[in-house]
């Protein structure tokens, strides 16, 4: 089993900045591409930030210059640094991981996620 698992969210005020973690943890044997989404209320899922396993990166638009993800694959964390918070940045943001695990001669895919961490932008 793989098990993602949050955290960093919280409420701040617009102009603010915060750092949300997710940590892989299970019989890894490979992480691919990692990415953080989010989901506002009454609105569909978003793709944020995507780095493959290179490093390469990937952003939506409305968060370029103010976001910035990068991983440690050593501690097989992906973190997501959000500065210049703006209200419409509110939402539950999700992170999401696939690549390989097993042990042995037993190794499966995986495409996992974690439950979420709240993240709340109002002055």
């Amino acid at each position: 089993q793989v098990q993602l698992v949050e955290s960093g969210g919280d409420s701040v005020q617009p102009g603010g900045s915060l750092r949300l973690s997710c940590v892989i943890s299970g019989s890894i044997v490979y992480i691919n591409a990692m990415g953080w989404y989010r989901q506002a209320p009454g609105k569909q899922r978003e793709l944020v930030a995507s780095i493959t396993s290179s490093g390469s990166t990937q952003y939506a638009d409305s968060v370029t210059g103010r976001f910035t993800i990068s991983r440690d694959n050593a501690k097989n964390t992906v973190y997501l640094q959000m500065n210049s918070l703006e209200p419409e940045d509110t939402a539950v943001y999700m992170c999401n991981a696939g690549g390989l695990y097993g042990s042995g001669l037993v190794k499966f895919p995986f495409d996992s996620w974690g439950q979420g961490t709240h993240v709340t932008v109002s002055s």
